[in-house]
């Protein structure tokens, strides 16, 4: 395989990935549904959900940290699906020692 057409085909894989993080959707929740976050395969928040059963000025730690275990679970399930979607880019293309 002459070396153009890898790079050729590199730039291409880079330019499909970076679409499909775009266009990627993962939501997580925390509190037991209480919070749900959304987030794109850049890891970009989309959108935040509070329940309104959550709004305590009592409890704002609580809720805090609500918003972070969900981001964070969101960002966690991003890089899975982003690196499931890569494993099986990089494998189409035969290149031995990977995945």
């Amino acid at each position: 395989m002459n070396i153009q057409k890898m790079m050729k085909q590199a730039q291409q894989m880079q330019e499909r990935m970076q679409q499909q993080m775009a266009e990627l959707r993962v939501e997580a929740t925390a509190g037991g549904g209480m919070v749900t976050v959304v987030v794109d395969g850049h890891k970009h928040v989309q959108s935040l959900r509070i329940d309104p059963e959550a709004v305590s000025k009592d409890d704002v730690e609580i809720l805090q940290d609500m918003i972070v275990a969900a981001i964070n679970d969101a960002h966690r399930k991003a890089d899975e699906a982003m690196q499931k979607q890569m494993s099986g880019m990089m494998g189409g293309l035969g290149l031995p020692g990977m995945f």
